[in-house]
Order: structure tokens, then C-alpha cells, then sequence
């Protein structure tokens, strides 16, 4: 019997072992796929003249995607601006401020916005923030600050729910040594619960950054998808995810591994934002 039961130890251990390396194995197989089919690009063109250069136009031998570089990093640090004091408040009140019952209304509510399709937010900001720009602040609409503006509730779930868990992991001991201290309630969260729960916190931020950046049918529609640095929050701009997603479909040749090389940079970024907050989240565990 006890021989038996190292068996089936061993199996379900083998197999959940299979499991692990099998979804490290398509990560590795996705990675290689969009390598390979961008690295020729990249020996040909040059790494300087695809990453530095200012001008697409693939029919005419240009594969310059820094515009689309620099539109994806302020459309994400814009969401990460509206989306991180609305996200880390949210968790903050949450975490410090409701019961239990609205804790168990309010957290599945705010984490059911992660499921709803991207194209239905990009429906909302055409419908919505684009007439609200257009008609207030001027310009087509279609713009920088109305793409910020749709990611940064579109980042909510990720920055709340992780700020959440990072603020209620904190020890009930801290707080109740600040109160013993004569602090107030909002002094504990400032002085004591927000730097204890700072790795955390930052992790979501990262994570949020992660989502925003590599987001794509929402900021096809609010975008305007200009190829050029935007001058101003009213200019409109395309991002890294939408020039692939806009010429994909009838690429070829040398423009198709152009695309190739830009889901290559995407990539790298994405994966560079992840390491950054998987290292913030185990200096956390580690204090």
C-alpha cells in the first residue's frame, strides 16, 4: 500500500512537472516563432536605422518605428496617470476604510472590468470621450488624452487588486502600533501601510503598465493612428500593438518581417516590464 502510494505520488508530481514545462515550452516556441521572423529585418535594415528611425514607410524600404515607440510609452505612462491614484484610492478604501460586506460587493464588481472586451471600451471612448475632447479641448478627438484616458480605466482591475492584496498583507500589528502612537487613521496609512506595502504596490503599477502598453483593438479606435510623434495630448498617434494590427492583414515581403520586428520590440518591452515587477514582488516577500 505505502508503495502504491508513492506512485501515485510520484506520477501526479511527474505530471504536474509536464504541465509547468509545457507552458514554459509555448512561451519559449512564441518567443523563437516572432524572432525568427524578425531578426532577418533586423541584419538587413539594421538595428539602429528599425528602433531609431523616424520614418514607415515599408514599401519604400523605411522600417523606422521610434514615432510608434514613443506613442506607446506616453499613451502608457498617460493611463498610468490617470489609472494609478483612481486604482491605489480604490484599494486604499477598500482595504482600510469598507466592511467586509461591501468588500465582497465592491472587489468582484471592479474585477468583472478586466473581463469586458477591449472593442466595447473602444466603443465607449468613440461614443463618449472622443465628442468630450473634441468639443472642450479641440482637435479631431482622437488623441492622446482620449486613448489615456480609456486605458486608464481599462489598468483599474490590475492596479486595484494587487495594490489590495499588497495593503492587506500588511501585519494588523503595524497599524495597531501607530494607533498606540497616537496617529491617526489616514496618518497609519500614510507613514506605516503605504511604504510596508510600497514593493507591492509598485508590482501593480508595472503589471498595469504591461496591460496598457500592449493593449491594441481600443487604441485602433480612439488613437487616430498618426505615424509621428504626438506634440501635444490633442495629436493623434499609433502605437507599437496597432500599426501591427492595422497592416498585418495585407503585409508581405519585407513589410511583413517589418511587422515581425516591431512584435519583436513589443515583446522585449513587455517581458523587460514583467521581470521589473516579478523583482518588486519578491523583494516584498522577502521583507
Amino acid at each position: 500500500m505505502i508503495e502504491k502510494a508513492l506512485l501515485k505520488e510520484r506520477f501526479v508530481k511527474w505530471v504536474l512537472i509536464a504541465f509547468a514545462l509545457s507552458s514554459l515550452l509555448f512561451l519559449f516556441l512564441i518567443f523563437i516563432f516572432i524572432l525568427a521572423e524578425g531578426l532577418p529585418l533586423f541584419l538587413k535594415v539594421g538595428v539602429g536605422n528599425i528602433i531609431g528611425g523616424f520614418k514607415w514607410a515599408p514599401t519604400r524600404g523605411s522600417f523606422g518605428i521610434f514615432p510608434m515607440i514613443v506613442s506607446s510609452f506616453l499613451v502608457t505612462i498617460g493611463a498610468l496617470a490617470i489609472g494609478a491614484p483612481m486604482g491605489l484610492s480604490c484599494a486604499i478604501y477598500l482595504s482600510e476604510y469598507s466592511g467586509k460586506k461591501t468588500q465582497m460587493l465592491l472587489k468582484p464588481a471592479l474585477e468583472l472590468l478586466a473581463g469586458i472586451p477591449s472593442v466595447v471600451y473602444g466603443f465607449l471612448g468613440v461614443i463618449y470621450i472622443v465628442p468630450l475632447v473634441r468639443n472642450y479641448l479641440g482637435g479631431s478627438g482622437f488623441s492622446l488624452l482620449s486613448t489615456s484616458i480609456i486605458l486608464g480605466v481599462m489598468i483599474l482591475p490590475t492596479i486595484i487588486s494587487i495594490s489590495f492584496d499588497a495593503l492587506i498583507s500588511v501585519p494588523k500589528t503595524y497599524r495597531e502600533g501607530s494607533f498606540a502612537m497616537g496617529a491617526t487613521k489616514w496618518q497609519t496609512i500614510y507613514k506605516v501601510i503605504l511604504p510596508s506595502a510600497k514593493s507591492g504596490i509598485l508590482a501593480s503599477f508595472i503589471l498595469g503598465m504591461g496591460r496598457a502598453i500592449g493593449e491594441t483593438m481600443a487604441v485602433i479606435m480612439i488613437a487616430g493612428n498618426a505615424l509621428k510623434i504626438p506634440g501635444s495630448i490633442l495629436d493623434p498617434l499609433r502605437t507599437l500593438t496597432g500599426n501591427i494590427a492595422l497592416e498585418l492583414s495585407y503585409a508581405s515581403g519585407d513589410h511583413r518581417l517589418g511587422l515581425f520586428s516591431t512584435g519583436v520590440v513589443l515583446m522585449v518591452i513587455i517581458m523587460i516590464l514583467n521581470y521589473i515587477a516579478n523583482f518588486g514582488i519578491k523583494r516584498k516577500i522577502a521583507k
